[in-house]
């Protein structure tokens, strides 16, 4: 391809409204453009990018045995209805009428068409194990939009669906597909960690995320130094702590005033006591009813372990008017030690298993304008019912050996989740077994994020001039730079085009009446993996070569260059980080 006849619509300056790194390049390297909040349109080097990404899913999705459907980007309600999720989802759900004013869906998912398919054709456990994928472009009605391709409301997913005859079937299909994940984020050269998560919207009983590493993401991650666990923070695990001893000389709990001291940074400033020595009260409407959350005064509640602690179909943090009128006990001053003659019945309290170890507290009174101190929680809180409430941080310890945790910040492009019969219990959806017996189907669904790997990649490889695509993602692997418009220097580059062309090597030969400067500050903002610079030493047919990712430069003759180059991009494509060593 040459790049005098290529759609390359650069830009100097980013939008004003890409807040993300990968926003930024992907519009200024010419590959999106934006048609609506959350919804835009891939320009040619968009649309091969996203077509590498595709053709490496095909590959090990195929490999692992899932066969290729493609199931309807419209889906009728009564489905949805079939499962309970028509009135669940919410309003990222984009719902529209036809001319009948038949109710539709536009799916952001798609479980409830692929069980109706397989109930269907699918009469006899002879016919199991089965797995189907599609790759489809999906809409959810993001509330607020944002980061392009990150948190977009239009975008193109890989999702597979797997059905087995026993729940043992169900979890090898589950690995199975988590060993392919793992193959295909290593083929496409990221930097990755599968971690364990919240099932979500989904539902199921077991799930993890495949998490691109990046500073810029938006989920929080741990991982354990000493052995393989990793977690979302959402979802992972703490190990209780043991009851602290009441020391011997601790008061009983009495009441301080602490006027206008709400916050934990204002009672710690008023009584010379530090965060972790406080027990923090976040106040929640669980299924319309009053709940309290305590967690120790330096830490974050997990909402998430929240609800599943509680048994509650759904959490919100309370209005402290509503909370006020339904208990009586004032926010900002709330405690876990209630006044003799309250009901408990009317609000329920629980307690991150973190405060049993506290030697002693500081927590509200539940009265206005003072707190307890001298708190002992072994002595003065075992009414309380204790959980796993917390969000992990690093330095927690690894719920599995005992380690330290670590944190990282990542950007989900994957998730697998075993979903058992959430699905086909729902809709009906049943088999013959041995015997002839009726038998639903165990389930597990596979999501990919095609377009959002495209930021993923960028936020995780590129610098201040632009993208440093990982070879297996790059729109073309190298590009040739003709500089000047000298026949020696114009023949010599058309010539190592067409040899890498011909060797197998998606090139670009960039033979644009242009000044050095616009073609090298192209080449380093669209990303090509490999710059060929065919200048000053062409007639020597000597040529320069510039590796992106590192930007390491060499010197090498033309000659039997392509196969050089050749090699190393088979290297590249398989997830090998592409270095000059790789080109000598």
């Amino acid at each position: 391809m040459r790049a005098s006849q290529l759609h390359l619509p650069t830009l100097r300056e980013p939008p004003k409204d890409a807040e993300t790194i990968s926003h930024q390049f992907l519009v200024r390297g010419g590959y999106i453009r934006r048609v609506a909040a959350g919804i835009y349109s891939f320009l040619p080097l968009g649309v091969r990018s996203m077509e590498k990404v595709k053709r490496v899913v095909r590959e090990e999705m195929d490999r692992a045995g899932a066969q290729e459907v493609f199931l309807p980007a419209i889906v009728p309600a009564e489905l949805w209805i079939e499962s309970g999720r028509w009135q669940k989802y919410g309003p990222e759900l984009l719902r529209l009428k036809d001319r009948k004013q038949a109710e539709y869906c536009v799916g952001p998912t798609h479980e409830e068409v692929v069980v109706d398919l397989v109930r269907k054709d699918v009469r006899s456990y002879k016919q199991l194990p089965i797995n189907l994928y599609q790759i489809q472009t999906k809409f959810r009605d993001e509330i607020r939009p944002r980061a392009g391709l990150m948190r977009g409301r239009e975008f193109v997913m890989k999702d597979a669906y797997s059905f087995d005859a026993t729940v043992e079937g169900a979890h090898k299909s589950y690995k199975g597909m988590y060993a392919a994940y793992n193959k295909i984020f290593t083929r496409l050269g990221l930097r990755f960690r599968p971690v364990e998560a919240d099932t979500g919207n989904i539902g199921g009983s077991m799930s993890h995320e495949f998490q691109v590493l990046a500073d810029s993401g938006e989920d929080a991650i741990v991982a354990c130094s000493a052995c393989d666990f990793a977690a979302n923070v959402e979802k992972a695990p703490l190990q209780p702590s043991d009851w602290a001893d009441t020391p011997d000389d601790l008061d009983l709990p009495h009441a301080v005033e602490t006027p206008g001291a709400k916050s934990i940074e204002q009672v710690c400033k008023l009584l010379a006591c530090k965060p972790e020595q406080m027990i923090k009260a976040v106040l929640y409407m669980a299924d319309e009813a009053p709940a309290v959350a305590f967690v120790r005064g330096d830490r974050e509640v997990n909402e998430i372990k929240v609800k599943k602690a509680l048994g509650c179909q759904a959490l919100f943090l309370a209005e402290a008017d509503w909370f006020v009128k339904a208990t009586g006990l004032p926010p900002g001053y709330l405690g876990p030690i209630l006044p003799d003659d309250f009901e408990p019945s009317r609000v329920r309290l629980i307690a991150d298993a973190e405060i049993a170890g506290m030697a002693t507290a500081v927590c509200g009174a539940n009265v206005k304008q003072q707190h307890l101190v001298d708190v002992s929680p072994s002595r003065d809180l075992a009414h309380l019912t204790f959980a796993d409430l917390r969000m992990a941080v690093a330095g927690d310890a690894c719920p599995t050996c005992g380690g330290a945790l670590q944190a990282f910040r990542g950007i989900e492009v994957g998730h697998v989740f075993y979903l058992g019969q959430r699905y086909s219990k729902a809709m009906n959806a049943t088999f013959l077994d041995e015997q002839g017996q009726e038998q639903v189907f165990e389930m597990g669904c596979y999501g990919i994020g095609v377009t959002r790997i495209l930021s993923a990649a960028i936020e995780q490889n590129h610098d201040a001039r632009g993208i440093r695509w990982p070879v297996a993602l790059a729109p073309y692997e190298a590009v040739v730079l003709a500089m000047g418009q000298d026949a020696v220097i114009t023949e010599l580059a058309a010539q190592l085009a067409e040899e890498l062309r011909q060797a197998g090597v998606d090139t670009v030969l960039d033979d644009r009446d242009e000044r050095p400067g616009v073609k090298f500050n192209d080449a380093d903002l669209i990303g090509y993996p490999l710059q060929i610079v065919v200048g000053k030493k062409a007639a020597e047919a000597v040529v320069e070569l510039k590796v992106r990712h590192s930007g390491e430069k060499l010197e090498l003759p033309a000659a039997g260059l392509a196969g050089q180059v050749a090699k190393a991009m088979v290297l590249g494509r398989a997830g090998q980080t592409l270095t000059a060593d790789l080109l000598r």
